[in-house]
């Protein structure tokens, strides 16, 4: 057999290779349309850059490497998604592919490369410990089933959770944040990196701006998805801030994404509320939600208990790994 690499031109096929993969890695996950990932190729994530190509066995398209290039801030990275078909697996395309990474990584000066494999199946680990990457966090993937939820328990939590948070004021939205706040969900946006668990992974915080949020939010709109926001008020400040996101074309799942408290109105249960009052939010606007799957690090002991005092229970688990050259 003959491996070999090139361009990624032929995007169906890319396409192909990565949902063949995702449904393999984790089938309870939606994937989304090819209308959408066309869309995703044509609008590149604000403040990063992609190179794509493919891996060959004799001549077929069986492997997919991207390659994300982040421009504004951690410039030493290189965030590396690379899928090959389980069937083509143990061939040699998977380390031509991360060959061509580490080559394209030292011409453009980078240091690491980090990327992600699931626990659920020995093939992802077991080639990134071959070629030499180290684990730098584990992650959970854990699931709320919407359906089966212990309201009396929810409004019991949101009740106390209020007993601790006189002083602050919520505030709901969807898409882009009004003028007025757009700049502290900027700023907490900002602070991830630097508040949430990293592990061993080499992260600086990231630059965001308000510009960054705004085509962030155009770039989930263009892809089919839909953002449901909460956050806390003290004054007329914006101190915490969760958000969930629904994919339009599979409204029966949803993303439990960033949630964060700004360190110094840390104590009152700000987390809890904004959580729960985004849970009620999207079962409102997307009444159709059934599951809604978030991923926090192992590390961070007091985001899992709120997800599993909510419902929430694991059913997955990830290794964010990276090479450093």
């Amino acid at each position: 057999m003959t491996v070999s690499t090139g361009p990624m031109d032929a995007p169906p096929a890319a396409y192909a290779i990565d949902r063949a993969c995702g449904e393999h890695d984790q089938p309870d996950i939606p994937h989304m349309s090819l209308e959408s990932f066309l869309i995703a190729l044509a609008n590149p994530w604000p403040g990063q850059a992609f190179e794509r190509y493919f891996g060959y066995l004799d001549g077929e398209p069986v492997g997919h490497l991207e390659l994300g290039l982040p421009l504004m801030d951690n410039l030493d990275n290189v965030y590396v998604g690379l899928n090959v078909l389980p069937s083509a697996r143990r061939h040699g395309v998977g380390r031509a592919l991360l060959d061509l990474a580490v080559e394209r990584a030292r011409t453009l000066g980078r240091r690491h490369l980090q990327g992600s494999t699931v626990l659920r199946h020995p093939d992802g680990p077991a080639f990134a410990r071959v070629v030499g990457a180290a684990p730098g966090l584990e992650e959970t993937r854990s699931r709320l089933d919407v359906r089966t939820v212990d309201q009396a328990r929810l409004d019991a939590m949101l009740a106390d959770a209020w007993q601790h948070a006189g002083g602050y004021r919520l505030i709901l939205w969807t898409g882009v944040p009004a003028d007025e706040i757009i700049d502290d969900v900027a700023y907490l946006d900002s602070r991830f990196n630097a508040d949430a668990p990293i592990g061993d992974l080499a992260l600086e915080p990231e630059k965001v701006d308000a510009e960054k949020i705004r085509e962030a939010e155009q770039r989930r709109v263009q892809t089919g998805r839909t953002t449901y926001h909460a956050g806390m008020l003290h004054g007329d400040r914006l101190v915490a801030w969760t958000t969930l996101v629904g994919l339009q074309a599979e409204p029966a799942h949803a993303w439990q994404s960033i949630t964060l408290v700004d360190r110094a109105h840390r104590g009152h249960r700000l987390g809890i509320l904004i959580k729960l009052a985004n849970l009620a939010q999207i079962r409102q606007l997307q009444p159709g939600v059934e599951v809604i799957d978030t991923y926090n690090a192992g590390a961070n002991e007091h985001m899992l208990r709120i997800n599993v005092a909510m419902g929430f229970r694991e059913v997955d688990a990830s290794i964010e790994w990276q090479l450093t050259l």
